[in-house]
């Protein structure tokens, strides 16, 4: 059984029971914006509002439709002419055919159609930053992510050193039992702290497993493709704060989504004040036809020819609509206003908490990382008075669990500074990675 156990955690412990193909951070941001889902559809809804933003959506361009009509009639007919002669048919026939084409030109509209088109420019810029602005979350998840792994599979590490020590610690016991140095009672606590130090060990395998199928998730690809991770964490340390607070203002996402969204706010009051003008157009057509008809005073009757026109419209009382149209749009802009002083408030306290969280998170990755220096040290101290049997098996115990808690909390450590540090990219809007 013991062998067979040991068999199990071996397989369990990355690296340690077969070899697995290495995922990078950068290949799987590669993936993750090739085959995300949310960075699809808003992709899709970018292209869409690409191929609005076009003068013909604006109403700039003439439409020019073709037109066909044909239809026939049989009756029964009597006529009475002026000099009283009467004529009659029955079933009498007549068909009438007439096609062409047209073209209708709206050649002012208070300059409406200029600020619809400008309006539709900026509706694609707000798609792109909206673009922009989930790509930042799906690398954010990512990164998040993969760095939960690293500092998972670090601690796999230490559990799994843990395991080795106590299973070391029960041989010793069982052996010193054997030759009557120590009691049943030393044998059996080993056993516990073997079988406690094993449970911890698997408990920590499945977060592990389980972690790797929310990042499989989040890459689009099969939940059960199997992969590693590297196993350090590489921690940006000279990030200014200053530089931050300039990138944020000029590329944060939520703030140029704000600046845009005041920006059609604006052009939306002043395409409602081009209602006041007046709208002309254009028209003009081009017909043949042909009518037939067995009764009348002409039987065939054809027909083309070019016809031309234009018509111009103005509002003139509407019910004050136009000014309560005019004011409510002016009152949309200072909404829109005050929504991005409020979005530059946030991402300014935003930027300053998480600045702060970065630098406390970096010298307590320095501390951390002492303590599990020295209680590595400790603990081969303690190992080597534990063979001579110096030390009680309690103490060896407390070393141990002392060496085990430094590197959760190194690890730890490590991982929150890497996530303070992405946190700060993110807002500023430019989410590099080194």
């Amino acid at each position: 059984m013991k062998k067979l156990l040991y068999i199990l955690i071996l397989i369990h412990i990355p690296g340690l029971g077969f070899s697995q193909d290495v995922l990078t951070l950068e290949d799987a941001i590669t993936i993750a914006l090739k085959q995300n889902y949310d960075i699809r559809l808003v992709s899709n809804d970018v292209t869409i509002a690409t191929n609005n933003a076009t003068a013909a959506n604006a109403g700039m361009l003439p439409q020019i439709t073709g037109d066909a009509s044909t239809s026939a009639a049989i009756q029964n007919t009597t006529q009475t002419l002026l000099s009283g002669e009467t004529r009659s048919l029955q079933g009498a026939k007549s068909t009438s055919l007439a096609y062409g084409a047209r073209l209708d030109w709206t050649i002012f509209d208070g300059l409406q159609m200029f600020t619809r088109y400008d309006k539709l420019q900026e509706l694609k810029k707000l798609g792109e930053t909206n673009l922009k602005q989930a790509i930042l979350a799906t690398v954010f998840d990512v990164v998040n992510q993969y760095f939960d792994l690293i500092q998972q599979k670090q601690q796999l590490t230490a559990l799994s050193t843990a395991l080795d020590l106590s299973r070391y610690r029960l041989e010793m016991a069982e052996n010193r039992y054997q030759i009557g140095r120590v009691s049943k009672l030393e044998v059996l606590a080993s056993k516990v702290d073997l079988n406690t130090d094993t449970t911890n060990l698997m408990r920590q395998d499945v977060l592990f497993a389980n972690t790797k199928i929310k990042l499989n998730e989040i890459l689009a690809r099969d939940v059960n493709t199997i992969f590693d991770v590297s196993d350090t964490i590489i921690i940006e340390n000279n990030l200014q704060y200053d530089n931050l607070i300039n990138l944020a203002l000029q590329h944060n996402p939520d703030l140029q989504a704000a600046l845009i969204n005041r920006r059609i706010a604006q052009l939306n009051l002043k395409e409602v004040k081009g209602q006041r003008y007046p709208t002309i157009a254009v028209n003009s057509a081009y017909t043949r036809s042909r009518t037939t008809a067995e009764l009348g005073f002409t039987t065939k009757n054809r027909g083309n020819g070019l016809s031309y026109g234009a018509s111009a419209s103005l509002n003139i009382f509407n019910g004050f609509l136009q000014k309560r149209n005019e004011k409510n749009a002016a009152l949309a802009i200072e909404n829109a206003s005050i929504d991005l002083e409020k979005t530059n408030q946030a991402i300014l306290s935003q930027l300053s908490a998480a600045y702060k969280t970065y630098l406390v998170n970096l010298e307590l990755v320095k501390k951390e990382q002492n303590n599990q220096l020295i209680a590595k040290q400790n603990m081969d101290i303690t190992l080597e008075k534990y063979k001579l049997g110096s030390i009680t098996p309690l103490e060896f115990r407390e070393a141990q669990r002392n060496y085990v808690d430094a590197s959760v909390r190194s690890s730890n450590a490590q991982y929150e500074a890497k996530m303070a540090e992405i946190a700060l990219k993110q807002i500023a809007g430019s989410l590099t990675l080194k």
